[in-house]
C-alpha cells in the first residue's frame, strides 16, 4: 500500500503543471526560517522525469532565492530582535566580508539566518540576492547531481526497508 503511495506521489510531482509548482513551494519554505529540505522533492521530481532535469534546478533556485530575500526582509526590519546580538563575531564577519557572505546561504542550519542577518546588516539588497542565487543554485546543481548517480537498487531497498519499518509500526 505505502508503495503505491509513494509511486502516486512520485507520478504526480513529475507532471509539469503540479510538479514544478511543488518545487517551488517547497523550496521556497524550505528557505525560511522552518526546518524543511527541499532536495528530496527536487530529486523525485527529477527522477520520475529526466527531462525535468533543468527546470527543477532553476524552479527550486528561484524559491529558494526568493525564500532568502523573505528572510533578508525579515532581518532588515528586525533591529531590535537583534540588538544585544550586536557585539557577536557573526556580525563583525558579515560587516567585514558583505554581501559575499550570502555565498554561504545554502549551508545548512546557518544559511538561512545567515540571510536574516544580512538585511539586519542591511547589506546591498541586489548583490545579495545575486551571491544568494548562485550559492542555491550550485547546491542545488550538485546535491540533486550526486543523488542521481546513487544505483536505483538503493533507492528500492531504502523503499522497502521504510516499507517494512512502517508496517512494523502499524
Amino acid at each position: 500500500m505505502i508503495e503505491s503511495a509513494v509511486l502516486w506521489l512520485l507520478k504526480l510531482l513529475a507532471a509539469p503543471a503540479v510538479g514544478l509548482s511543488s518545487v517551488f513551494v517547497i523550496a521556497f519554505i524550505s528557505a525560511t526560517l522552518l526546518p524543511l529540505g527541499s532536495e528530496p522533492a527536487v530529486f523525485a521530481v527529477i527522477k520520475a522525469n529526466p527531462g525535468m532535469f533543468w527546470p527543477a534546478i532553476l524552479v527550486a533556485t528561484l524559491g529558494n532565492t526568493l525564500g532568502g530575500a523573505l528572510d533578508y526582509f525579515i532581518g532588515y526590519r528586525a533591529k531590535v530582535a537583534f540588538a544585544k546580538e550586536r557585539k557577536s563575531r557573526w556580525f563583525a564577519w558579515l560587516a567585514r566580508y558583505g554581501a559575499k557572505t550570502m555565498l554561504l546561504s545554502w549551508v545548512p542550519g546557518i544559511g538561512d539566518p545567515l540571510c536574516t542577518l544580512g538585511g539586519w546588516l542591511h547589506l546591498p539588497f541586489w548583490p545579495s540576492l545575486g551571491y544568494m542565487a548562485i550559492g542555491k543554485f550550485a547546491r542545488y546543481l550538485t546535491m540533486t547531481t550526486a543523488l542521481l548517480y546513487v544505483p536505483d537498487s538503493f533507492w528500492k531497498g531504502l523503499g522497502e526497508s521504510l516499507s517494512n519499518f512502517w508496517h512494523m509500526l502499524f
